[in-house]
């Protein structure tokens, strides 16, 4: 490979793979997709050795608009496990539910490049058109169900995401019209003189917005619940890792290489919006009867969680966010996997009745949903309790002590509405037509490395953590 295209070795991998896919999808046979998605699944797997290949290497592409650096890498790692993920759950899915086409392989494939495109932008126009690639693909995506609440989630989500975009073009116009430039690093040299200009500070105002849309921070949360009850259970998992990771990739990069100079302002502004989304996430998700919306509430809240990892800064609280998302892909796309894979007369097992008795028919998959929900409320030995006693504890030894407390009694919180799920099935019995799951080799092979990933990284998170703060380096130089 020449030397000028190593820094987008796994991006060229996935675009190929999609562009293969495409021309395969042509091809005998017309009905039968699976094999599209074995092929889908071989591009994500090699472009995942390519970026833990790539470890330690630095370059740049494009005039310095695409950077490869150990924070691109590691965010490349964490996108493609969720990717990879979503698509072992999506083969059996996909064929239960009769909607088995060539399209959902390419629409997630190009999701995936443009999350990666999003990780690896050091420019606001790049981000920007990253941002599209990827959301235009989840709007489709998000409607793949032929039914009322499949067409509303997927035109909630593409009116509100329309709208943030607005947003976010109209920030970037702005900060070019203040500095002169869209390039992260030629931004954080003109801002330097420019701290107080009002131009700047509306147009990064502007850009918070569009972020806070990707990332679901309150008050731009609103979409959520609908979006992941309404859509296909595996997009939803993709919806709320994937696109979660490449926000926050995004955010990071902005926040700590374009506008470092402004931090004890933006840190303020971030401490009440990480205050507030957690806080409404887990009080919101009490209320939830239906899991999907759960997990939805649940998702805004891990992102209040996140948003203490920034506020704190540093490798520490950096470091400490990237670790965080690898920890919450494996954690949440299992919890979507289980509920993937139940089904209840005939429909998916979404309703907290589904699951009364649970354990007694089906105990492996009643305890792999209990450990995945354990993780998210924070148990050891689980990668939950890790990802938040290091964000936790970044943001006490940056002296944020109140914001750790606050964090601490929402974990609490939110261990009532995880723990219900536990008490229903393992305490209650089952009324009706019993849950039942589906038969599916590769959910199940999806399940064991998602309990892997969980146990892996509770049990020995050193290693990772470091690697985490190795990879956000290059942002605090």
């Amino acid at each position: 490979m020449s030397a000028a295209l190593v820094p987008l070795a796994p991006l060229l991998l996935v675009a190929a793979t999609a562009g293969l896919v495409i021309l395969l999808d042509l091809l005998p046979p017309r009905e039968g997709k699976g094999h599209l998605g074995i092929v889908a699944l071989a591009g994500i797997v090699a472009a995942l050795l390519a970026a833990l290949s790539l470890w330690g290497r630095e370059g740049r592409a494009f005039g310095g608009m695409l950077l490869l650096d150990n924070f691109a890498l590691f965010l490349d790692v964490v996108i493609c496990y969720a990717a990879a993920l979503v698509l072992l759950l999506s083969m059996d899915y996909l064929r239960r539910n009769g909607i088995e086409t060539g399209e959902y392989y390419i629409l997630v494939l190009l999701a995936t490049l443009g999350m990666m495109l999003m990780a690896q932008a050091a420019d606001l126009i790049v981000i920007f058109l990253a941002l599209e690639l990827m959301s235009l693909c989840l709007y489709v995506l998000a409607g793949f169900f032929r039914g009322l609440a499949a067409a509303e989630s997927s035109m909630k989500y593409f009116l509100l995401g329309a709208f943030a975009t607005g947003f976010f073009v109209y920030g970037i116009a702005l900060i070019y019209g203040a500095t002169g430039t869209t390039a992260l690093d030629r931004i954080a040299v003109a801002s330097g003189g420019l701290r107080g200009d009002p131009l700047l500070l509306i147009g990064f105002g502007l850009l918070l917005v569009g972020f806070g849309f990707k990332i679901s921070s309150v008050p731009f949360h609103m979409w959520v619940p609908d979006v992941y009850e309404g859509a296909p259970t595996s997009v939803a998992a993709l919806i709320a890792t994937g696109s979660k990771a490449a926000g926050f990739a995004a955010l990071l990069r902005v926040l700590f290489s374009a506008f470092k100079v402004a931090q004890p302002d933006w840190t303020l502004l971030l401490w009440v919006v990480a205050v507030l989304t957690m806080t409404v996430g887990n009080v919101v998700a009490i209320a939830q009867s239906n899991l999907k919306r759960m997990l939805a509430y649940s998702s805004v809240a891990h992102v209040g969680y996140m948003l203490v990892g920034v506020v704190a800064g540093g490798a520490l609280g950096a470091g400490g966010v990237l670790f965080y998302l690898l920890m919450y892909t494996f954690t949440t796309v299992g919890a979507f996997g289980v509920i993937l894979l139940l089904e209840r007369g005939r429909r998916e097992a979404v309703e907290l009745d589904d699951y009364a008795g649970l354990a007694a028919r089906h105990p492996v998959l009643a305890l792999t949903l209990a450990l995945f929900l354990l993780s998210l409320i924070g148990i050891p030995p689980t990668a939950g309790f890790a990802g938040k006693f290091y964000l936790f504890g970044a943001a006490v030894r940056s002296g944020y002590i109140w914001l750790a407390i606050i964090a601490v009694l929402n974990s609490a919180v939110a261990a009532y509405y995880y723990l219900r799920v536990v008490v229903y099935m393992y305490m209650r019995e089952s009324e009706g037509v019993p849950t039942e799951p589906a038969p599916s080799f590769a959910g199940r092979l999806a399940l064991g490395i998602a309990l892997w990933g969980v146990f892996q990284l509770g049990l020995m998170p050193a290693p990772v953590l470091d690697l985490a703060r190795a990879a956000v380096a290059p942002l605090l130089r």
